[in-house]
């Protein structure tokens, strides 16, 4: 819960300055006062509404968010009664901000110039922070699995294998259909436990700075001469996005995997798939392997205008033998959700009637080869 007293903004030479310290918080600050002015500002609450505090400072909120949101009913009423107010799923829009969904805390200011102050908390930084613990987990529990089975399946696998081609030999035609049958299962199932195998590879990837538009053209143009030929691609690349801190074979996989189920979701006859860059502020993760954290700014959306993930699929999507396909195997997706964590990254679905849409969140590389580029 974030308050300010009737001193909170002005400078003091004895301490830390508090507007520096709510300038750290990833939680949006916006003092109100009467007519819902905006009378102060953090850092988050400009990345929130895209425009500096001198620009925001002085207008009036409703300027921003549509003005029958509950956010002023809560304000009116804080004020009124000197309490404070806290709820969640607050759906903030308005004409100049993005929609989004957000828990909303409204304090009233200890001085008497009808100052009210809120606190909004973007709920899908804190859901992606969830469900990225959730993907790393799935992804550990396959990579035991894989590690086991290379040794216990697949050499069982191969004698069995072996012992119906020599069975064939002497079979007839009947048996022999029985015999190829065998050996086609053990293929199967070998591919199967190879697929996995790419799971048991603990090692973090090799990273440096990559142009992740140029990973996204090659994996469209891959897509449109072979497994997405008959689909419409868009393209809405950002281009001042800098460099991506990752490995460039990786990253081409991950979006590969997802324009490939991206492509077998879409209608037969008017299949579109949008690829979309942006920078974004907000969310920032612990890197796997040490104890750094970064902020994930740049953020790829593979979108698709398919029938969308059924509800009860969507919480295990990127857990390890979830599939929606006939035959999946339900690998593809836990494999794209251990290398995006492998870079540190953050994966998620959002979900609608106009169908599914994949955000990948990365870190931006700070080497000088990345800040030159």
């Amino acid at each position: 819960m974030v308050t300010l007293s009737n001193t909170a903004l002005l400078d003091d030479d004895n301490g830390p300055d508090p507007a520096a310290i709510l300038n750290l918080l990833t939680d949006a600050v916006i003092a109100v006062g009467e007519g819902h002015e905006i009378r102060y500002v953090n850092y988050a609450a400009e990345q929130m509404f895209g425009m500096s505090s001198p620009t925001l400072i002085g207008r009036s909120l409703g300027e921003f968010v549509s003005p029958d949101n509950p956010l002023f009913f809560m304000i009116d009423k804080s004020r009124a009664e000197s309490a404070s107010y806290a709820e969640r799923n607050v759906r903030l829009d308005g004409p100049r901000i993005e929609e989004r969904e957000v828990s909303v805390q409204v304090q009233p200011g200890f001085d008497r110039s009808g100052t009210v102050v809120l606190s909004l908390h973007e709920q899908t930084l804190a859901q992606h922070i969830d469900r990225q613990l959730v993907h790393r987990g799935a992804a550990r529990s396959v990579t035991a699995m894989a590690s086991m089975l290379a040794h216990e399946v697949k050499n069982p696998l191969s004698g069995i294998r072996g012992a119906a081609q020599l069975l064939e030999d002497g079979a007839d035609e009947g048996e022999r259909e029985l015999t190829e049958l065998i050996c086609d299962e053990a293929d199967r199932i070998v591919a199967l436990v190879n697929r996995m195998e790419a799971f048991s590879d603990e090692r973090l990837p090799e990273r440096s700075a990559v142009n992740i538009h140029e990973v996204l053209d090659r994996v469209k143009k891959v897509a449109e001469n072979g497994f997405g030929r008959n689909v419409t691609f868009n393209a809405s690349f950002d281009p001042s996005l800098p460099m991506v801190h990752g490995n460039r074979d990786q990253l081409i996989q991950i979006f590969m995997n997802l324009i490939k189920n991206a492509s077998e979701a879409v209608p037969a006859n008017s299949g579109e798939i949008s690829l979309e860059t942006r920078y974004r502020h907000g969310l920032r993760l612990a890197i796997p392997g040490s104890g750094e954290r970064v902020d994930l700014p740049i953020e790829i959306t593979v979108r698709d205008n398919g029938a969308g993930v059924p509800e009860d699929v969507q919480p295990f999507l990127f857990d390890p033998f979830v599939t929606t396909k006939k035959n999946g195997t339900g690998l593809g997706l836990a494999l794209v959700a251990k290398l995006v964590g492998d870079h540190g990254g953050v994966i998620d679905l959002e979900n609608d009637d106009r169908g599914a849409a994949f955000k990948v969140m990365l870190p931006v590389d700070l080497s000088p080869e990345g800040q030159s580029s």
